[in-house]
């Protein structure tokens, strides 16, 4: 007994007089996973702060957790439990900490908490958000003792900033799920005093380690890649240190060192210490090629490693410019998702193992997406890092809900920037950085700008907001639902698509015979507005499918190659059915081409075969929609989406002839009757060469359950945060899935798991029930493991139909303490399906641009090179009578124009009676038809100088695109029009025109 005192006393007196019992070269820097060991408790509870507090009755949990978490898609966004919930951990630092650095990094919590430890308050964070962190060095005790953290957290939608009394714009019911506490991962580091600081500004005020490369040669495959790393030293003495720098590739090789010389630092200096190398053969991090490379500081003292960070990061190399986006010096074309930052799942909400944000991201890529820009708030660093291994570019948010801030709202968004480049900034897949979700000021563009220039000057990112279409400051921009087009600054659809439709229905001949736009509404518009007419927000798959292929035809028609002017492309709203602002009869918003449980929609499929390619279709494919489970006499259109030039259609072998083609991409087949067997559509090219091909073929009867898992690639893991997916398909007696099938499955779980279910249409939309009905033959469930590693069986029964068992088995998670040393991404790995960017080129010249020397005009000469000025934001426009709406453009040379492509102040809702002359001809008189942008006009071909557009009548306005409720209808759509606009027949409005010849 009096030698166990003798120990202890020696090792509280080594700690309190900061008395170091091993040498600094002997400690390694420790990175923990935090995660394990917590508890939870809703309410006030202002004793948990104390060491002999008794949680007993506490919920224990495993992190990432969000204490209302089984709530989501089961509730509506607006009904989510906020309030008050404490968190609670007891745990022990490893035997040989003491006299060291502990610092705590959260991965961020929502939406304010208040962190103590060991009953003394250590700092409080506020915006819901971003990752933060705390030097808890001073505050708690070396092993063998126990330290207790508590964390008080308020996730109320009116939270305000302690200090300002300023509520926080993205703590929104629209928008941002309110998934409260500790949604994220934490982490302890523990580090010597003399160390390489952590990226987390708020409250350490440190900015860590940036490493970029430089002079980035595509061809010979290499560059100079730079580290730069923030150092302190908290030792009461000078230290001489180095920097060495060793780079590992993806299998673990290091393939080159180098060292950045000595330095002296000062006792409670920060230095930022400098390494630089040219290295060959490299691999660059490409689109749906996530290859990463382990970048290792080492600070070193006297030849001994006293500190090292492992910063997992790609090469690659951007560009923008000429109204393109450049990636490894290949023109890609933007085509993804705008997805909700949330990213959510039912019954876990975000709070999924990394694996599982592979999992879904990864779909994106499969898909053909190439960008997701993640909405309204920063992403938490698990999906960043997740893109960065799948291969999928990101636009990065800082903080909004829509439009520009003031005063201190302004400077949350501000800090938020700040904080989040600094700590996202090593990671390749983050392209663009976005700085608002609606247009800021220019002085408020150029202050994001500036932190961008401070904290992050080589990412080759650029920043810029929603719409900024005329902006000086901002180095892309893009409106939502519109087409832009810009020969400078890339400008893409940050948002477009946007209407709804559940998977369950395919379309009005199959079960539930679901008519397109039936169902009602539950819900209001964003600016509170009823909303009157749902029906866009209740398709069935045929319908959602078309709509998604009639989209994005209006970005594939102006894309890189078809003229000096060009679309940059656009993200489709959203991937996943997200349990935000919805206005069907649902309670969640059903825009994704993927449900909530990830199992496709057709609209994937659509976006498969159109999005595949950089920029010109690569990959020829097709899909037919639908199914082919029809009953006898049903006569329906067969649809087929394909990047072919034309489609057969074959049933049962006999061709029933080719599709009309319409949007470049959708092939209809009318009025064909069904008969049981098999349908395939047989894509040809221009020549008649079969390029693609895709068939359905009848299911027979329901016969079987059939149950398929999808696990963690390193193993399912026994830490009470894992889970598993299980596929629930209904097949016939040849293993086809029944795509008609609605049957109730009930399920039954043993081991230690604990059951989160799915998702269907049903009361509470069956969260977490143990009963679910698949929907068109499938759907999918997700068990959570337990903390003892055990055998897990599921067992799926229906009436009627064969049952399915499936055994999963957990691993052994090992925890010591409260800590662990296997973290959240632990050898997940990268995707390289795609492989390295192609060397040829993205796309070819469709069409040549023919430049306008200049334009004259009868009304308002002086505002006539408006209409030619690369300016979306300017307009020409005559004075309003047709004797007036005339305005000729001199080419810069005689040329023979075969196509004007104009973009007219009210293109979704005017029409005009123009003439188009080459000299004195007529090349074109018709009525121009509404678009959400540009119309492309077909000209007869005649040499021509000079091109004048003529009104000839009255103009008409009538809103081709009513039932698009997403925009304020009280808002300026096309920002020109105004009071008189819509009463005005003989206006003749020019926003841009171009005109262009045959290659």
């Amino acid at each position: 007994m009096k030698k166990a005192v003798l120990v202890t006393t020696i090792i509280l007196l080594s700690f309190f007089l900061n008395i170091n019992l091993s040498h600094s070269q002997d400690f390694e820097r420790i990175k923990y996973n935090f995660n394990s060991d917590w508890k939870l408790k809703t309410g006030e509870h202002p004793q948990a702060i104390d060491s002999n507090f008794n949680d007993s009755n506490w919920k224990q949990v495993t992190l990432p957790y969000a204490y209302n978490q089984q709530e989501t898609f089961k509730e509506e966004i607006t009904n989510f439990t906020t309030g008050i919930v404490w968190y609670r951990k007891t745990f022990k630092l490893p035997e040989n900490t003491i006299d060291k650095k502990v610092f705590i990094e959260f991965e961020g919590v929502r939406q304010g908490g208040t962190i103590y430890v060991n009953g003394k308050k250590v700092g409080l964070h506020e915006n819901g958000v971003m990752a933060f962190g705390f030097d808890i060095s001073k505050f708690v005790k070396p092993f063998p003792f126990e330290n207790i953290i508590a964390l008080r957290i308020d996730n109320d939608w009116k939270y305000k900033e302690t200090a300002t009394g300023a509520t926080y714009r993205w703590n929104n019911t629209n928008f941002n799920v309110n998934l409260g506490g500790i949604p994220k991962n934490v982490y302890l580091h523990v580090t010597n005093k003399l160390y390489q600081t952590l990226p987390l500004y708020s409250n350490l005020k440190t900015t860590g380690v940036y490493v970029y490369a430089k002079d980035i040669d595509i061809k010979s495959a290499s560059a100079s890649i730079h580290v730069e790393s923030e150092i302190k030293n908290e030792f009461n003495t000078p230290k001489i240190v180095e920097l060495y720098v060793e780079v590992h590739d993806l299998n673990g090789h290091k393939i080159a060192e180098f060292n950045g010389g000595k330095n002296s630092i000062q006792p409670q200096e920060t230095l930022v210490l400098k390494a630089d190398k040219y290295i060959e053969n490299l691999n660059f991090w490409s689109w749906g090629y996530g290859y990463l490379y382990t970048v290792k500081s080492i600070l070193k003292v006297d030849g001994n490693s006293i500190d090292e960070v492992s910063t997992k990061t790609g090469f690659r190399k951007t560009a923008f410019r000429h109204g393109e986006v450049v990636l490894n010096d290949r023109v890609i074309q933007i085509k993804g998702y705008a997805q909700r930052t949330s990213n959510e799942w039912p019954a876990i909400g975000m709070s999924v193992p990394a694996w599982l944000s592979d999992f879904s991201n990864r779909m994106i890529v499969e898909g053909n997406g190439n960008l997701v820009r993640w909405m309204h708030v920063t992403p938490w660093k698990q999906d960043i890092e997740s893109c960065d291994r799948v291969g999928l570019m990101q636009a990065m948010p800082a903080g909004d809900a829509e439009k520009d801030s003031q005063g201190d709202q302004w400077k949350q968004r501000v800090a938020l920037m700040r904080d989040a480049i600094i700590y996202n900034r090593n990671n390749p897949s983050i392209i663009f950085y976005e700085c608002g979700n609606e247009v800021i000021s220019e002085a408020h563009m150029h202050e994001m700008k500036s932190l961008r220039n401070t904290y992050d000057p080589h990412g080759g990112r650029a920043i810029g907001s929603r719409e900024m279409l005329d902006s000086q400051e901002a180095e892309y921009g893009g409106e939502m639902l519109y087409i832009n087009k810009s020969a400078r600054k890339p400008l893409w659809a940050t948002e477009y698509s946007r209407d709804e439709g559940l998977r369950k229905y395919w379309d009005e001949f199959s079960p539930p015979y679901h008519k397109d736009g039936e169902g009602g509404t539950t819900h209001t518009n964003v600016n509170g507005s009823k909303v009157v007419d749902a029906s866009p927000y209740n398709r069935n798959q045929d319908s959602h499918a078309i709509e998604n292929v009639t989209r994005w035809y209006d970005y594939y028609i102006e894309r890189p190659g078809t003229g000096h002017r060009v679309s940059s492309g656009g993200v489709n709203i959203v991937f996943s059915d997200t349990n935000t602002h919805f206005r069907g009869a649902e309670n969640y918003r059903r825009s994704g081409e993927v449900d909530p449980m990830r199992i496709p929609k057709d609209g994937f499929f659509a976006h498969q075969v159109m999005w595949d390619g950089w920029v010109d279709i690569e990959n020829y494919n097709s899909h037919i929609l639908g199914h082919w489970n029809y009953k006898e006499n049903v006569i329906k259109n067969i649809y087929v989406v394909s990047s072919g030039d034309k489609v057969e259609l074959f049933i049962n072998g006999t061709s029933k002839g080719f599709g009309k083609q319409s949007k470049q991409f959708l092939f209809t087949f009318e009025n064909i009757k069904w008969e049981a067997g098999t349908i395939k559509a047989v894509s040809y090219n221009t020549h008649g060469k079969i390029i693609s091909e895709a068939s359905k073929t009848t299911a027979g009867e329901p016969f079987e359950i059939k149950l398929t898992p999808h696990t963690n690639p390193t193993g399912f893991l026994a830490n009470n945060a894992d889970v598993a997916l299980v596929d629930v398909e209904v097949v016939d007696k040849n293993g086809h899935r029944c795509p008609i099938d609605n049957s109730l499955i009930e399920f039954s779980l043993k081991g230690d798991a604990t059951w989160l279910g799915g998702i269907a249409q049903g009361p509470g939309n069956y969260v977490l029930s143990k009963k679910l009905p698949v929907e068109n033959g499938v759907n999918r469930i997700m068990i959570k493991s337990g903390l003892k590693a055990d055998k897990i069986s599921v067992i799926a029964k229906s009436n009627h139909l064969k049952s399915a068992k499936i055994v999963l088995e957990t691993r052994p998670f090992i925890t010591n303490n409260g800590l662990s040393t296997e973290l959240p991404n632990h050898n997940l790995p990268s995707n390289l399906e795609r492989g390295p960017t192609p060397k040829t080129l993205s796309y070819t010249i469709k069409r040549h641009p023919v430049f306008i020397s200049h334009a004259s005009a009868q009304s308002n000469n002086d505002t006539a090179y408006n209409s030619h000025d690369d300016n979306e934001l300017t307009e020409w426009t005559n004075d309003g009578r047709i004797s007036t709406g005339q305005i000729t453009y001199t080419l810069a040379k005689p040329s023979v124009v075969t196509t004007c492509v104009v973009k007219l102040t009210g293109w979704r809702t005017k029409s005009y009676p123009i003439r188009i002359l080459a000299d004195d001809e007529e090349v074109y008189q018709g009525k121009t038809w509404q678009s959400l942008g540009y119309i492309t006009i077909p000209l007869k071909p005649v040499l021509a100088k000079k091109i004048t557009i003529e009104l000839v009548g009255d103009n008409t306005d009538k809103d081709a695109f009513d039932k698009i409720v997403e925009v304020d209808p009280t808002k300026e759509l096309d920002l020109y029009k105004d009071k008189n606009a819509t009463n005005a027949k003989g206006q003749l409005r020019i926003v841009e025109i171009e005109f262009y010849e045959s290659p």
